[in-house]
């Protein structure tokens, strides 16, 4: 399926010193402990929550996001938690590189893989892990506690494994995010 060219205002966009493009309307709670890998793209109404994370004193990376990541209009990144021993805590989450996340999709995933497309109006639920070269479905819930293995594609409510991927599923999503990038996200002129 070929992506289409999406123009965007130079002046509604951070470009940080590695490339990473970030909207002035999306909103990034906690900026001190969210690493972005390079070359990652958020969008307008996106929201990205680092400031919450595990109690207690020193730095900590609550959020983060490989190289070549896109996060479209409207996605909302939070990380999981859960009540242990009494006591309620948020836990770090990691997405690895050349990752898409479609149109207002919620995410409380403990882990994503790289090479992963994500569809429109999904929900990750908490500490869901997704392997490495996967496809989530638009519309799809996964589950609290899902593990997704790799090379599958995922769909529905809950989330089934309904078709496999092939092998060149890594380079085939990685030159797109790349394209994506470099050819389909341009500003106007």
């Amino acid at each position: 399926m070929e992506m289409p060219i999406v123009y965007y205002d130079k002046s509604e966009y951070i470009e940080t010193d590695t490339g990473n493009k970030v909207s002035r309307k999306s909103v990034i709670c906690g900026s001190q402990n969210i690493v972005l890998g390079g070359k990652t793209i958020i969008q307008a109404s996106s929201i990205i929550r680092g400031d919450l994370r595990r109690t207690g004193g020193g730095h900590a990376v609550t959020v983060a996001i490989g190289r070549n990541c896109v996060l479209h209009q409207g996605c909302i990144i939070r990380p999981p938690y859960k009540t242990y021993k009494g006591q309620f805590n948020y836990y770090p989450m990691k997405i690895g590189d050349h990752v898409t996340i479609g149109d207002d999709t919620v995410v409380e995933a403990a882990q994503i893989g790289s090479h992963v497309d994500i569809g429109k109006d999904c929900v990750i639920g908490r500490f869901t892990i997704i392997k490495d070269c996967c496809k989530i479905l638009d519309g799809t819930v996964l589950p609290p506690n899902s593990v997704v293995p790799s090379f599958s594609v995922y769909a529905g409510n809950p989330g089934r494994l309904v078709d496999e991927l092939p092998e060149s599923t890594q380079e085939v999503h990685e030159a797109r995010t790349k394209e994506y990038y470099n050819e389909k996200f341009v500003p106007r002129k």
